[in-house]
C-alpha cells in the first residue's frame, strides 16, 4: 500500500522562501479583477440609490476592495460630491466610505 502524504513531503525538500512564495501565488490566485459597467448598469444604480436615499431604505452594495469584492448591507448616510465617495451606515453602527468608481452593484434590501 502506497501512502502518499501530498505536499508534506515536498516542503522538506524547499527552501522556506519557495515555500513562501507558493503560498503569496495560491493567494493571488482567489483575487478578482474590477468589473467595467456600462452606461444602463450606471442609470440603474443611479435610480436605486436615489429612491434608497429619498425613502431611506435599506442597501446592499457591492464594491472592489483590496482584490476582492465586498458586500455592504445598510442605509445611505449621504453622498459627499467633493471626493465622489457614499457614506453607508450599517447595521451596527460602523460608517463605510465607499469610493463611486469602486461600486459594482447596489440592489434595494428588504
Amino acid at each position: 500500500m502506497i501512502r502518499d502524504r501530498g505536499r508534506i513531503k515536498w516542503t522538506s525538500m524547499m527552501l522556506p522562501e519557495h515555500v513562501k512564495m507558493l503560498r503569496e501565488w495560491v493567494k493571488e490566485d482567489t483575487y478578482e479583477q474590477p468589473k467595467e459597467l456600462d452606461e444602463q448598469q450606471l442609470e440603474l444604480m443611479s435610480e436605486v440609490l436615489g429612491e434608497a436615499m429619498e425613502f431611506n431604505q435599506t442597501v446592499a452594495i457591492t464594491h472592489y476592495r483590496g482584490q476582492n469584492y465586498e458586500l455592504v448591507l445598510g442605509k445611505i448616510h449621504y453622498w459627499d460630491e467633493l471626493s465622489q465617495n457614499l457614506h453607508i451606515v450599517d447595521n451596527f453602527g460602523e460608517v463605510h466610505r465607499i469610493p463611486m468608481k469602486n461600486i459594482a452593484d447596489v440592489r434595494l434590501h428588504d
